[in-house]
């Protein structure tokens, strides 16, 4: 299993981060962790073939979070000219909402002839649910988006990648996180306690409960991008564009 980070910015892309996606290639496919607003720019940035993604898993429906897709459909339709097929799968209401994205982002497109064929899969919360070779099980954490909002542990079999997609602190994040080889943890504040989000005086003190191999912050606002040393030294990782690791 390898990791490449497309993007790991929070909403409004501070330090010059791309909106969250990212790169994963398991059991002999390629995924895609979320896909916010800026992943098509955030792939063409890093050298990543978009019509290589075999599938697009999705934390929570925020723009930051799935708003790239609309993009991503219509470049595969007219610029890149995409054959294979690509499975999007989400949270319940996913299908509403992505589809409603792409006719707000361009209207009437939902009724193109596609050159590719795309669907949509809704994953159950808590339920181990197959995508194309892996295996994901969603929590549902504490995050307003209109659906619910989840973290995701995904594994093939040997390796497991974590992920809190955002949320405030809540103790589903532990059996998320417990013995995957990577766990992805938004910190967007260094100690201010924000409704739907997490700060790293929260994380620091929790970091032995995680009981992941390895923990890296992600979706830092600037308080957190100004104490990276801090992170660092105590043995977290933190998450770059452009990044590339294996699990």
């Amino acid at each position: 299993m390898r990791l490449t980070v497309a993007g790991c910015g929070d909403a409004f892309g501070s330090g010059g981060r791309f909106n969250t996606c990212f790169h994963l290639q398991a059991a002999g496919r390629t995924f895609l962790v979320d896909c916010g607003a800026s992943t098509h720019v955030a792939l063409n940035a890093h050298g990543i073939d978009a019509n290589a993604v075999d599938a697009i898993i999705l934390s929570h429906l925020h723009g930051d979070h799935f708003g790239g897709i609309p993009f991503l459909l219509l470049q595969g339709q007219f610029l890149t000219r995409r054959e294979k097929p690509l499975l999007l799968a989400g949270p319940p209401g996913s299908t509403e909402r992505i589809n409603a994205a792409i006719e707000v982002f361009f209207p009437r497109s939902t009724g193109n002839k596609w050159r590719f064929a795309w669907s949509v899969t809704e994953i159950p919360v808590g339920v181990p649910t197959a995508v194309l070779g892996v295996t994901v099980v969603s929590a549902e954490v504490v995050h307003f988006s209109g659906a619910p909002s989840t973290a995701l542990r995904i594994g093939d079999g040997q390796k497991t990648f974590s992920y809190s997609g955002d949320t405030q602190w809540t103790e589903a994040l532990l059996p998320i996180a417990s013995g995957a080889d990577l766990f992805v943890v938004e910190c967007y504040d260094y100690d201010r306690d924000l409704t739907g989000h997490l700060n790293w005086a929260t994380i620091r003190q929790r970091l032995g409960d995680f009981n992941a191999r390895r923990v890296m912050l992600t979706h830092m606002n600037p308080t957190m991008l100004a104490r990276l040393d801090e992170v660092r030294a105590a043995g977290v990782l933190v998450a770059e564009d452009g990044l590339s690791l294996e699990l």
